[in-house]
């Protein structure tokens, strides 16, 4: 048994150790070079975040609840 957990360990090392490098090797700092064609927009402001990433996607879920909850009441079979 302790053999497989040294396994175990050393395949969660291996993975996080990998997954580090990763990320370093894909830093923000390789995004300062412009490419050709690349005209990005105005930033967003605090509220059109918010409403954009918080807002939007609690609405659609809502949306979606509430049709999924009549459409299954009105397959039920009234006895």
């Amino acid at each position: 048994m302790s053999n497989r957990i040294n396994k175990t360990s050393l395949r969660a090392g291996t993975v996080a150790a990998g997954v580090t490098l990763m990320l370093l090797a894909s830093s923000p700092a390789f995004a300062l070079d412009r490419d050709d064609g690349d005209d990005p927009g105005p930033g967003l402001s605090v509220i059109e975040t918010l409403g954009l990433y918080v807002a939007t996607p609690i609405a659609l879920f809502l949306i979606i609840s509430v049709l999924v909850m009549v459409g299954g009441k009105s397959g039920r079979k009234q006895s």
